[in-house]
């Protein structure tokens, strides 16, 4: 078996020998524990795992930190080398839901990065069900690609239906498919591309922070069938229990794929349960707000009345709420176009059997101040520090 590094590939071995390793490691998977928030979670309970990550928030710290995270984007800051594309590549990307926008704006980046190295893609849409993955996985496996990309679900649940793609020496590589960037341990995806999750909620509860003068009362909002979201607002509680005088209301679960049709009567929930004491709402996802806005402006809440911010993933119509400033004050953006070349990039690399390049896009926070800039007026965070010449130089030298 070969000596795994940091990178998540074998040194030195081709995807297909990857691939056969991690076969041989499957029969001695641990179990993987994972904290579940329960509906209801009570600011009154014991404090979650995580909960002391953070010692204490103030005001001024929040701040600092919410300042940084809001400049323009920075210089790029990814790889500079690599192989050159491989030629005549078939690539299927599985979707867990093309309602999120996260994950079509990381489905359109794939496709121009597709364009650039003359491959082809295939995308194959989970509808956000059971059924629906099951029958995307089957559709992918069918098309015989040389590649896949898991495109927001969870490699671990899903090991079973990505081993016959390993069994074939497929590479695969996901975005938000676990719950850190790098390789997912005890599946074949050798890199998981995304920004720091943990970092990402911890800006978003500290603009809350920020915003209230260390006052919130908050609602954390999750899905706990992903890893991703449950560390996501694990982060996000752990910071509010820090701020000595904000408030954390309640912990709720509620699917992604569940959205549209439990967020009004949830809103109208919490709205008679907490009434003026709710000031925030934390969500891993910003299509929760999607759904949440109709009632709010029916129960007579003022735009400013509510501040609703996300820890990702920047959807167009987040960046519409925050720029006509309705109720959305903020969203941690992730460069899901960047994201889609990237995840192309990475597959790129274990074609040529080379390591995976483990970039990790700095966070991005956008509020008021600075929707304009880096694909703003476009309604999304695109970096405008030229990323695409920047792979295109790396495929085509």
């Amino acid at each position: 078996m070969p000596e795994y590094d940091r990178a998540g590939i074998g040194r030195r071995d081709n995807p297909k020998r990857l691939h056969s390793a991690w076969l041989l490691r499957v029969s001695s998977i641990t179990v993987f524990c994972l904290f579940t928030a329960a509906p209801g979670y009570s600011q009154n309970l014991p404090n979650p795992p995580g909960a002391a990550d953070v010692a204490k928030v103030t005001v001024h710290q929040a701040q600092q930190r919410v300042s940084r995270a809001t400049l323009e984007a920075v210089r790029w800051s990814g790889p500079v080398s690599g192989p050159s594309a491989r030629r005549g590549k078939s690539i299927a990307l599985v979707a867990e839901d093309l309602r999120n926008g996260g994950i079509v704006g990381v489905a359109q980046g794939a496709r121009e990065a597709a364009t650039a190295m003359g491959w082809t893609l295939k995308i194959f849409d989970g509808g956000g069900s059971t059924a629906g993955r099951a029958k995307a996985f089957a559709d992918a496996l069918a098309a015989k690609p040389d590649g896949l990309v898991l495109c927001g679900s969870d490699a671990l649940e899903n090991t079973a239906a990505l081993t016959p793609f390993a069994l074939q020496g497929v590479p695969v590589v996901g975005w938000h498919a676990g719950a850190q960037p790098g390789p997912i341990r005890g599946t074949p995806v050798a890199m998981n591309v995304t920004t720091d999750p943990l970092e990402v909620a911890r800006l978003t509860a500290m603009a809350a922070v920020a915003q209230s003068n260390g006052q919130a009362g908050v609602v954390i909002l999750t899905d706990s069938r992903y890893s991703i979201a449950t560390a996501k607002a694990q982060a996000m509680e752990s910071v509010i229990r820090a701020c000595q005088e904000c408030t954390l209301l309640e912990v709720r679960d509620v699917a992604i794929s569940q959205s549209s049709e439990q967020m009004p009567a949830l809103t109208r929930e919490l709205l008679q349960r907490y009434g003026k004491r709710w000031t925030h709402t934390l969500a891993i996802n910003d299509i929760y707000f999607d759904y949440s806005i109709v009632a709010l402006t029916g129960a007579g809440i003022p735009s400013d009345g509510m501040s609703l911010l996300s820890a990702g993933d920047g959807s167009a119509s987040a960046f519409l709420r925050i720029r006509a400033e309705t109720y959305q004050t903020v969203t941690v953006a992730e460069p899901l176009n960047l994201h889609g070349w990237q995840v192309m990039d990475e597959l790129n690399r274990l074609f040529a059997g080379q390591p995976v390049s483990g970039f990790v896009a700095p966070i991005h926070l956008v509020n008021i101040d600075n929707i304009a800039f880096d694909g703003g007026k476009k309604f999304q965070y695109d970096p405008d520090n030229g990323y695409r010449d920047i792979y295109r130089h790396l495929w085509n030298p």
